[in-house]
């Protein structure tokens, strides 16, 4: 059986009124593209009728494949399915609530063709509104960028093409979907970003809100805590631990010179307890260090899981 070149993955969750223009509008393009392609629905849980309109979908296309979720687990998990079950040389994602564009699927397509790995979508014109999606959005993508040192415009666009090696290494939790470019650039991937169409919402209610700002920042520390010291904890907590345990000694000896020396009494200082406190945080956060040093050996050794990704190797057994 030769392999499929293409896989669509959509993660659905209560989308009954775009389902059908959808599916119609992804096999045009991918028709027009002339390569072997699958389908992947991904029903987050949907609660109307998406899942009846997806099951009427694949009976009339045998490149629709469904995935029902139990329950609503959400998007990134939706995501992850679909990579997980996609069989394609490379994986294309993008949204069920027709924001996105398939027709800019072939654009995408054209830079792998180049030789990127992973392609980002960038929504140069959005069409939302401005103070509960635009400008939060900005500023998102502005710190995200600032914290991951990998400079993009849009995080949040779900249109993205990578090769089949990214989407298998990829692992996703949280919200961390929107990360993936970020995770993916651990792995050394070669990465662009293209300006995308996007449409206003014709049908169904948004599920963004402000809500997901908080989770996102948490999200976002933990992204930035694996990019870079997943694999050498220590250099994180130690690094706290000592700078706390030289504050804390500092304030310890100026107070026991200033006793000794000029016999200044002690009681009832608030800089005695902040040496002492300080002091033993930065044991504490050392001891923390040496211990998630351990976690992560265990973990790597016990999967015989490297701690580096090749790209290819040339020459002798492939």
């Amino acid at each position: 059986m030769a392999q499929i070149e293409l896989s669509v993955v959509v993660p659905v969750y209560n989308e009954v009124g775009n389902l059908v223009t959808l599916h119609q509008d992804i096999v045009e393009v991918l028709e027009a593209v002339g390569r072997s392609y699958e389908v992947l629905f991904i029903d987050d849980g949907s609660t109307d009728d998406s899942l009846e309109i997806l099951q009427g979908l694949q009976m009339g296309n045998p490149c629709v494949r469904v995935i029902e979720f139990r329950k609503n687990f959400g998007q990134t998990a939706a995501i992850a399915a679909g990579l997980r079950y996609s069989n394609g040389a490379v994986v294309i994602t993008l949204d069920a609530d027709r924001q996105n564009d398939p027709r800019d699927i072939p654009l995408l397509l054209s830079e792998i063709d180049k030789g990127m790995d992973l392609v980002c979508g960038w929504r140069h014109q959005r069409r939302d509104g401005l103070w509960l999606r635009l400008l939060p959005s900005r500023m998102a993508n502005s710190l995200i960028s600032m914290t991951t040192e990998v400079k993009l415009h849009d995080y949040g666009c779900t249109l993205k093409a990578m090769r089949r090696d990214v989407a298998k290494n990829l692992r996703l939790y949280g919200e961390m979907h929107r990360f993936i470019p970020a995770i993916a650039s651990w792995y050394g991937v070669r990465m662009t970003e293209v300006k995308v169409r996007h449409h206003p919402r014709v049908s169904g209610v948004s599920k963004y809100g402000l809500s997901r700002t908080f989770r996102v920042l948490l999200d976002l520390l933990t992204v930035k805590f694996l990019m870079g010291y997943s694999s050498r904890p220590i250099h994180f907590f130690g690094g706290i631990g000592l700078a706390s345990s030289a504050a804390g000694g500092t304030i310890l000896c100026w107070l026991f010179v200033e006793r000794v020396f000029f016999g200044i009494a002690l009681a009832d200082r608030p800089a005695l307890l902040a040496g002492i406190l300080l002091t033993l945080l930065g044991f504490q956060f050392i001891t923390v260090g040496l211990l998630a040093e351990l976690q992560t050996r265990t973990y790597h050794e016990s999967q015989d899981k490297p701690t580096y990704e090749v790209r290819h190797t040339y020459g002798g057994s492939q």
